[in-house]
Order: C-alpha cells, then sequence, then structure tokens
C-alpha cells in the first residue's frame, strides 16, 4: 500500500483551519473561566457594607480572620491530599516501569574531563576542590640507619685524616 503525500498548500489549508477551530475554542474557555470566576466570587464574597461604630468594624475584622483561617485550613487540606496523590503517581509510574521489565539502560558516552573538572560540575562552582593526588600524599624522609653510617664515617675520617681533605671531613661531621 502506497500513501498518497499531501500538497504543501493543501497541508498548510488543514493547518490554519485546524488553528482557527482551536483558537475559536480557546476563547470560549476564557469567557467561560470568566463567568465561572464572577459567580464564584458572587456566592463566596458578598460585597463588603463598611460599618459605621469602631464596635461593628472589630467584629467584621473578628469575622474576616475567621473565614481566612477556614480558607487557610482548606488550602493546607486541598495541599497535602494533592501531595499525597502525586506520590501515588510517581509510586505506580515506577511499579509500571518495574512491571514492563524494559528498561534499558543508556549508552553512555565517555567524557575527558579532569578530576578537578568533574568535582566542580558536580558541587557547582562555589567549592573549591583540588584533586591533586601529590599535594595530599606525605612527604616520607629517608631514614639513614644510624650503625651503617658510623661504621661507614669511621673508615672515611680515617682515610680523610690521612688525605687531609678537610672540606670532605667538615661535611660527614656536620651529617653525622
Amino acid at each position: 500500500m502506497s500513501e498518497k503525500k499531501m500538497t504543501s498548500s493543501r497541508r498548510h489549508h488543514l493547518k490554519s483551519l485546524v488553528l482557527g477551530i482551536a483558537k475559536g475554542i480557546m476563547a470560549k474557555e476564557v469567557a467561560q473561566v470568566k463567568v465561572d470566576k464572577e459567580k464564584y466570587l458572587s456566592e463566596n464574597c458578598p460585597p463588603l457594607s463598611m460599618p459605621g461604630s469602631i464596635q461593628e468594624l472589630q467584629e467584621l475584622c473578628k469575622k474576616l480572620n475567621q473565614q481566612i483561617d477556614q480558607v487557610d485550613e482548606e488550602r493546607y487540606d486541598l495541599e497535602s491530599k494533592v501531595a499525597k496523590s502525586n506520590k501515588e503517581i510517581e509510586d505506580l509510574k515506577i511499579k509500571v516501569v518495574d512491571l514492563q521489565g524494559k528498561f534499558k539502560k543508556p549508552a553512555l558516552k565517555k567524557v575527558r574531563m579532569s578530576a578537578d573538572a568533574m568535582l566542580q560540575a558536580l558541587l557547582g562552582s562555589k567549592h573549591k576542590v583540588s584533586m591533586d593526588l601529590r599535594a595530599n600524599l606525605k612527604q616520607v624522609k629517608k631514614e639513614v640507619k644510624e650503625e651503617s653510617a658510623e661504621q661507614v664515617g669511621d673508615w672515611r675520617k680515617n682515610i680523610e685524616d690521612k688525605a687531609g681533605m678537610d672540606g670532605r671531613k667538615k661535611m660527614f661531621e656536620s651529617e653525622a
């Protein structure tokens, strides 16, 4: 079966028709939202009448505070329900992936990056971490064996005394 391809003019015409229909639907939705908002406000928010005396004004403030507290409680309850449902949705998504069992590991690309650049990418630019391993190594001083140095020093001193090399002798004395 071969499918006939649409000409570009036909495709453009259909696209403009779909966009026109979508524009009309969106305009209707905006108008409906506006009507719903006005309806809700008229039901739940009666017009405010300013009282004349201070006592009536205080009662109005107490009434408004009670309404604010009630709305806050409802908002908190709804937020907790939404958070709970979001958690359930995530758990169900994980179960679906587990049941499918077709999770493929993506092929990783080789990236040439130094350890310093990698740590900076992971930790952010605020942290200054150096991975200079040679700087972290302890300095180890080689210990000269005392007994072998004394024996070696003895016969050399004897030779230097005989040869009369004062410079060499001072060098060995400073080391020993």
